[in-house]
């Protein structure tokens, strides 16, 4: 069964709004969910998660509103990852999160913005999502991924999330597979339409502005949750199909 891991951006437009919706997700079988951490400058992202992120950090998010997702979702049938760039991690100490995401329950640290060679420091304190990017050698590959923990973001192409862009993954997968038994998501350009042909030789994919998007629509939040929802629910039966 290949897995879905969707991205959120943690208390927007509300934590209620959050914790909500990701028992939702739950309920049609959507596996985890990244909680990420709204960010001036997400240099990783595309507009459409860069706007959400300007419109929750408008809105008055704290650091606090996060931990309040954590805590509120703690018992669902779901996996939560923390995903936010590294000055955040930084600025309120790499340590201090550690130990407040395993008290609940956290399964890991999403960094994209972390190289790996700089992360040396912070593995072994609490797992760290390992990325690998199409560009990487074989050997780079199996650098990267010694002892890695949670899962492997394979990155699906060079550039920023919500494109619309394909490469050949095919001989950066095997060497992926050559290095580790890790599970292998993929993320980056991942929406309803593509999610089948995305999902090949991988185990699960990770999906975030196909889903954040619908927060831009100018709906009711009810039919924001539905149609992210649907969404979700459509895209797990195509990777199962």
């Amino acid at each position: 069964m290949k897995r879905l891991i969707a991205y959120l951006t943690a208390g927007y437009p509300s934590v209620d709004f959050s914790v909500e919706l990701i028992g939702r997700l739950a309920e049609v079988g959507v596996d985890g969910v990244e909680l990420g951490i709204p960010f001036s400058d997400p240099v990783a992202d595309g507009p459409v998660i860069q706007e959400v992120n300007k419109r929750a950090l408008e809105g008055g998010f704290k650091f606090r509103d996060l931990l309040e997702v954590t805590r509120q979702t703690q018992q669902l049938p779901i996996n939560r990852y923390w995903m936010g760039y590294f000055n955040i991690f930084y600025r309120l100490g790499y340590s201090n999160l550690a130990v407040e995401a395993r008290g609940l329950g956290v399964e890991g640290f999403i960094i994209p913005d972390l190289p790996f060679e700089e992360g040396g420091q912070y593995r072994g304190l609490f797992p760290l999502i390992p990325f690998v990017a199409p560009t990487d050698s074989r050997e780079r590959v199996h650098k990267i991924l010694e002892g890695g923990e949670g899962f492997v973001y394979l990155v699906g192409y060079a550039g920023i999330t919500g494109a619309d862009k394909q490469e050949e993954l095919g001989e950066i997968i095997e060497w992926i597979r050559e290095g580790t038994e890790l599970p292998v998501y993929l993320g980056f350009g991942v929406n309803e339409k593509n999610a089948k042909e995305k999902g090949r030789g991988v185990d699960g994919v990770i999906v975030g502005t196909a889903f954040v998007r619908e927060l831009l629509e100018e709906k009711s939040p009810a039919e924001q949750m539905n149609r992210i929802v649907e969404k979700a629910k459509r895209i797990k039966e195509a990777l199962n199909s």
